[in-house]
Parts: structure tokens; C-alpha cells; sequence
């Protein structure tokens, strides 16, 4: 399976398993944990990564991302846990 054929390019969303996920969404999880996780951010720059992971996480559950894949950061991956909860 290839991206187009999850969604194609005329299309921005999608339905997956009842919630709607934007097309980028996996692509800023991993920026917003990369700038999470740098310890150069600034603290306002890790605030808003944070909320911003938070806040995709219905999203990448929906599309069952850790049910594949598996956070090895130990910090970042307790976020995940946490807010998850």
C-alpha cells in the first residue's frame, strides 16, 4: 500500500476507526517529539510540542500507531503512556 492509496492527494482527511485524522498528522508527532525531546528547545518550544503531541494522540491511536510501533525514548514514550490514560 502506498500513501496515495490511504489518502489520496486530492484529499486532506480521513476517517479512521470513527475519528477524523488530518494527513501529517504521524509527520508532526515525530517534529513535535523530535523538538520535545532536543534539549536545545526552549521551554515554551517544548510546552507547545507537548500539547501539540497530546492533542494527536486520539488520532495516531485511531490510526493504530503504537499498536505497531514502539516509543523507545523512555521520557517521550511516558508522555504517550500518561496522557493516553
Amino acid at each position: 500500500m502506498r500513501a496515495e492509496d490511504v489518502l489520496p492527494d486530492q484529499q486532506n482527511q480521513g476517517q479512521f476507526n470513527g475519528v477524523t485524522v488530518r494527513k501529517g498528522t504521524v509527520g508532526a508527532f515525530l517534529a513535535n517529539a523530535r523538538q520535545w525531546l532536543d534539549e536545545a528547545s526552549s521551554d515554551a518550544e517544548r510546552r507547545s510540542a507537548e500539547r501539540d503531541i497530546v492533542d494527536a494522540l486520539p488520532a495516531l491511536h485511531a490510526l493504530g500507531l503504537f499498536d505497531i510501533l514502539q516509543v523507545r525514548d523512555a521520557k517521550l514514550r511516558a508522555l504517550v503512556s500518561t496522557a493516553d490514560a
